[in-house]
């Protein structure tokens, strides 16, 4: 019997902010050959220097992310930070993108990540961490784009993340670019050439 294309898949990417989840994916796109699409998420937030609009993020007013989330049109959205700035992943990132059998990556936060789990359980979940609270602080303090007070939030949240990493079928510490990345890779070459025989 012939293997069959494999199916779509959800790849959930999460972490604390300042984990390099972002670098990771960007090079993980480039670096491993399978049909890997990366879902542009949704936010309230304006945007930071350099970021494109539908490139680095669609950036929606909170009328318009409002009204979306009430018609039923994000896989998931919270308020991450409770500072009323929204976050969230668009059904129409990933829906017709599994059905044509790609591999969806959502780089979303935990609250995300337990919604997308719960409705997709076969999703392949990745906790990606720098390796210590000290060192997560040392790389949110050089990025430079946070008060002292978002940072120490940042912080704080982190360290709830960080207890809610044994709910991932995997983690990878980010404390060497290539090797995460090369890690990340062959966790889902293993899981395609799994599928592709199934």
């Amino acid at each position: 019997m012939m293997p069959h294309a494999p199916r779509g898949r959800l790849i959930v990417v999460s972490g604390p902010s300042g984990a390099g989840k972002t670098t990771v994916l960007e090079q993980l796109l480039h670096r491993c050959g399978l049909p890997l699409v990366r879902s542009v998420s949704a936010t309230t937030r304006p945007p930071r220097p350099g970021e494109t609009d539908g490139l680095d993020y669609h950036f929606l007013t909170p009328l318009e992310f409002q009204r979306r989330r009430l018609s039923g049109e994000f896989l998931e959205c919270f308020d991450v930070f409770r500072s009323g700035v929204w976050y969230g992943t668009l059904l129409s990132e990933t829906t017709a993108r599994l059905e044509a059998g790609q591999w969806v990556l959502l780089n979303i936060d935990v609250q995300g990540a337990q919604a997308v789990m719960d409705r997709y359980p076969d999703a392949i979940t990745i906790f990606v961490h720098p390796g210590s609270l000290e060192e997560l602080r040392g790389r949110l303090i050089g990025r430079g784009t946070e008060s002292q007070q978002a940072l120490e939030q940042r912080l704080q949240q982190a360290h709830s993340e960080l207890g809610l990493a044994h709910r991932y079928r995997y983690q990878v510490v980010n404390d060497d670019l290539a090797r995460a990345v090369r890690q990340i890779c062959d966790i889902l070459t293993n899981q395609w050439e799994i599928d592709r025989n199934d």
